[in-house]
């Protein structure tokens, strides 16, 4: 996996010139990295929502991103305790992996930048060598955002009781499978993506007696909420699962097998680097000072928690999540709405 830094160096990378169809429709994905460590920038085409860019920003910059990276390594250590006395033995190597999405129509080609995903390389000391991890991760969608800020928010403004179009989440969900199926994921990436997100404060998770020996004790829950139901359309499934030594389960958010298809060092990675954002994002459920109970509902109300020294505004988040939401809509949605439902409306897997 390391190759992929050398094939398309951060920040930048050769556009791939696509040639649009004949019927003037036509998407190509390209790939770009850039390595997130403590002298990380955000590029100006990222998007300033994301979990990492926003630790990357202010006076506290540089304290914010080798705070965060000693705390993965930490977690990943006393998760891969095994041939690891002292506690130092691995360290976990974070790329940030941007998908631009170019749309070849009207005799135009524009790229626009869909999501950005994080990929994890491990460092084993011991041998002076480094292991793939898994990519996926932490999961930031423009369309997401209009989805969640524009459509949602139009759709419940004169209704009692919110609901969600029949259709919510559908063209999102196809792009997202459609570049899962690209040569662009698969000439670099040898497994399908884990997703790890914090759980719905709105769903109650029950504890139940799987137990695994790296993801830790297995939850579930009686009805999905709209994060899963959202995933679900882009092929994923979700389980809940926390990790001995954490406080609350974690949402992974899997294609095929969880259990079966990825390493113990692997799930270590998507687990050491998930569990420490959530800490600094939502300290009231992942750095609580008391864990899950076997009947438990999380709450950003809760009041019995810690917080790390890592400087994280939630407020300005939620601010931009919107502003770019309504970016995607003017940018990607208005332009190409009537190429993208119909792409959608007909594709298949």
């Amino acid at each position: 996996m390391s190759q992929i830094a050398t094939r398309i160096a951060a920040p930048a990378v050769s556009p791939v010139d696509p040639q649009p169809s004949a019927t003037g429709n036509d998407f190509t994905f390209r790939l770009k990295s850039i390595r997130f460590d403590e002298d990380y920038r955000p590029a100006e085409n990222t998007r300033i929502t994301t979990n990492f860019a926003n630790l990357a920003r202010g006076e506290n910059r540089s304290e914010n991103l080798r705070s965060a990276l000693r705390m993965i390594d930490n977690r990943f250590n006393a998760l891969a305790h095994w041939d690891n006395p002292k506690g130092d033995r691995y360290s976990v190597e974070l790329d940030i992996i941007s998908v631009e999405m170019t749309v070849a129509a009207y005799g135009k080609i524009e790229a626009f930048p869909l999501i950005e995903i994080l990929n994890t390389t491990i460092l084993d000391r011991r041998n002076n060598h480094r292991i793939e991890g898994i990519v996926g991760n932490n999961f930031s969608s423009y369309v997401r955002d209009y989805d969640f800020s524009v459509v949602l928010s139009e759709h419940n403004k004169n209704r009692p009781d919110f609901s969600m179009p029949d259709d919510f989440g559908d063209l999102h969900g196809n792009l997202f499978k459609s570049f899962l199926k690209s040569d662009a994921y698969n000439e670099h990436f040898a497994k399908a993506p884990v997703i790890c997100l914090s759980i719905s404060s709105s769903n109650t998770y029950r504890r139940t007696q799987n137990r695994h020996p790296v993801l830790g004790v297995e939850y579930k829950q009686d009805e999905f909420s709209s994060t899963d139901k959202y995933f679900k359309k882009m092929g994923m499934q979700a389980r809940y699962f926390m990790p001995e030594g954490s406080v609350a389960p974690l949402a992974f958010y899997f294609v095929g097998d969880l259990l079966g298809d990825y390493t113990d060092l692997e799930l270590i990675s998507t687990i050491s680097t998930m569990e420490t954002f959530q800490k600094i994002y939502r300290p009231e459920i992942y750095n609580a000072n008391s864990a899950a109970s076997a009947c438990y509902q999380p709450s950003l109300k809760h009041q019995d928690y810690s917080l790390t020294r890592i400087v994280y505004d939630r407020e300005e988040r939620s601010r931009l999540a919107v502003e770019q939401g309504k970016f995607a809509e003017e940018r990607f949605i208005k332009p190409y709405g009537a190429i993208l439902a119909q792409w959608s409306a007909n594709y298949t897997l």
